[in-house]
C-alpha cells in the first residue's frame, strides 16, 4: 500500500469539501496525508474548469509534477478529469482519472491500479455519471470551526458558456434527513460555522417528483438545531430565488444566518442574458436586491459578472457599469470570458483582448469605489465578530461580522480563535477591514 498522499485543491468550496472527503476516506483506510509533495507517493490534484486561466495553470502544474516525479502515482480528480481526459493523458499517459461523480470511489481506483486491474474500460467507469451523495462520509476539515456541506450536485441551467455543467451534469439534491444528520454531527464535533454550497442553492429539491422549492424548509430545520453556530448560504441563481423571495427574506432574518446574499447575475444586459441562456430579466435581480435591502439594510450583496461575452456590445457593458453603480455589490467576482470548445459560446468568435481588458478594468475600478464607500459607515464603529481562522500572516486572525465582512485582528493571543469578540474598526479596505479588540 502507498503510504503518503499529497492533495492539492483548486476551485470552489464544493471542491474544498471533495478534498476533505478524499482525505477522510484515505486516512480512515491507513493512508497518511502530507503537505509535502516531495515525500508523497501519491499526488492528487483536485481540479477546476470554471476559468480558462485556471485550467491553463492546472495543466502546467500537472506537466511540471509529471516531469519532476516520474515514478509517483498522480491522480487527477474533479471536473477536469471528465471534460479534458484526452488533453490530460497527452500530458502524462500514466495519469489516473477520478471523475467528479466518483469522489468516494478513490479506494476502488487505487485498488484497481495496485492489482493491475485498471483496464481502459475500468478507467471509463471512474469517469461515468452517477448520483453520488457527498455527505455522511469520513472527512478531514481544513478548518475544524467550519463545516462545508454540499446540498446538491449539478444544476438545472443550460448556460451557453458553462463547461462545469458538462462535468457535473443535471441537478441531484441530497436527502434532507442526511444533510441534517451530517450538520448535527459536525456541530457536535466543534464546528461553529456551516457553509451550505452547491452550483445553485435555490434550486434545491426541484429535481424531485413534486418539483417544489425545498430550500426554505431545509434552512429552517438547520437553523432550529440547538447549537450555537452561524450559517452561510452559497450562491443562488436569480430565476430560482425569485419564486421563493419572500420566504427567503424571512429565513434571512434569523440571527443564526449570515446576512450574505450571493446572487450571480453574469450580465446586467437582458440581451446578453438571453444569449447566455440565463432565464431571467435583470429587473428581477434588481427587485430581489431591493426587497432584501429593505428588510435587511446592511446585508452584504455578492455577485458575479462575465465581461467580454462574444456578443457583448458597448451598450451591454454600460449596463453592467450602471448595475454596479446602482446596486453597489460588496463582493464582486469578475471573470473575463473564457472560450470553452465544448460549449455553445465556445463556437462564437471572441472579442479582442484589448476590449475585454478595458471593460474589466472599468468594472473593477467602479466596484472598488462603491465597495469602499459602502464600508465607510463601519469606520470607528464597534461591532461583534466571530474569529473563524488564523491568517497566513503571523499574529493575524480573520473574523466575520454578521454581514460576513472580513475583519483582520492583530493579536498574539491564540485563544481568540473560535470566539465572539467586540472589535473597533480602525481601517477599511475593499475586501477586508482592520479591527482592534475592545
Amino acid at each position: 500500500m502507498k503510504n503518503y498522499v499529497y492533495i492539492e485543491t483548486y476551485g470552489c468550496s464544493a471542491n474544498q469539501n471533495n478534498s476533505e472527503i478524499l482525505s477522510g476516506i484515505l486516512r480512515a483506510s491507513g493512508y497518511q496525508l502530507t503537505n509535502n509533495e516531495n515525500i508523497a507517493e501519491i499526488i492528487i490534484i483536485n481540479t477546476c474548469i470554471v476559468k480558462g486561466k485556471t485550467e491553463t495553470k492546472i495543466k502546467r502544474r500537472i506537466q511540471d509534477l509529471s516531469n519532476l516525479y516520474k515514478n509517483k502515482l498522480i491522480i487527477i480528480a474533479g471536473c477536469m478529469s471528465e471534460t479534458d481526459k484526452n488533453s490530460l493523458l497527452k500530458i502524462n499517459p500514466k495519469l489516473l482519472l477520478l471523475g467528479i461523480h466518483h469522489t468516494k470511489d478513490i479506494l476502488k481506483l487505487l485498488k484497481d491500479h495496485d492489482s493491475n486491474n485498471l483496464s481502459k474500460q475500468r478507467q471509463e467507469f471512474y469517469l461515468s455519471k452517477q448520483n453520488e451523495e457527498k455527505i455522511c462520509s469520513p472527512k478531514i476539515s481544513n478548518n475544524k470551526l467550519i463545516s462545508i456541506i454540499q446540498i446538491s450536485e449539478g444544476c438545472l441551467g443550460t448556460c451557453s458558456y458553462c463547461k462545469t455543467k458538462i462535468a457535473k451534469g443535471t441537478l441531484f439534491s441530497y436527502p434532507e434527513d442526511k444533510l441534517i444528520k451530517q450538520i448535527e454531527s459536525d456541530l457536535q464535533s466543534g464546528a461553529k460555522e456551516i457553509w451550505l454550497t452547491s452550483q445553485d442553492s435555490a434550486s434545491y429539491g426541484l429535481d424531485k417528483e413534486d418539483k417544489s422549492h425545498k430550500l426554505p424548509g431545509l434552512l429552517k430545520k438547520i437553523l432550529s438545531l440547538k447549537h450555537n453556530f452561524k450559517l452561510r448560504l452559497g450562491m443562488m441563481n436569480p430565476n430560482h430565488l425569485y419564486p421563493i423571495l419572500d420566504d427567503m427574506i424571512e429565513v434571512y432574518k434569523n440571527k443564526k444566518i449570515y446576512k450574505f446574499l450571493h446572487i450571480p447575475i453574469q450580465s446586467a444586459s437582458n440581451n446578453i442574458l438571453k444569449d447566455m441562456n440565463r432565464p431571467y430579466k435583470i429587473e428581477q435581480v434588481k427587485e430581489i436586491i431591493k426587497k432584501f435591502k429593505k428588510e435587511i439594510p446592511d446585508i452584504t450583496i455578492a455577485t458575479d459578472i462575465i465581461t467580454g461575452y462574444p456578443t457583448e456590445k458597448e451598450q451591454d457593458h454600460k449596463q453592467n457599469l450602471e448595475f454596479i453603480n446602482e446596486n453597489r455589490p460588496d463582493v464582486f467576482n469578475l471573470s473575463k470570458f473564457s472560450s470553452h470548445k465544448q460549449t455553445m459560446a465556445g463556437k462564437l468568435p471572441v472579442l479582442e483582448k484589448v476590449i475585454i481588458n478595458k471593460r474589466a478594468g472599468e468594472l473593477m475600478e467602479l466596484h472598488r469605489k462603491t465597495a469602499m464607500e459602502n464600508k465607510q459607515k463601519l469606520k470607528d464603529k464597534t461591532i461583534e465578530v466571530f474569529v473563524n481562522s488564523k491568517s497566513k500572516i503571523p499574529d493575524v486572525y480573520e473574523a466575520r461580522d454578521i454581514n460576513y465582512n472580513i475583519i483582520l485582528i492583530n493579536s498574539k493571543d491564540k485563544s481568540i480563535l473560535g470566539k465572539n469578540l467586540d472589535v473597533k474598526i480602525k481601517q477599511i479596505g475593499v475586501h477586508h477591514m482592520l479591527g482592534d479588540m475592545v
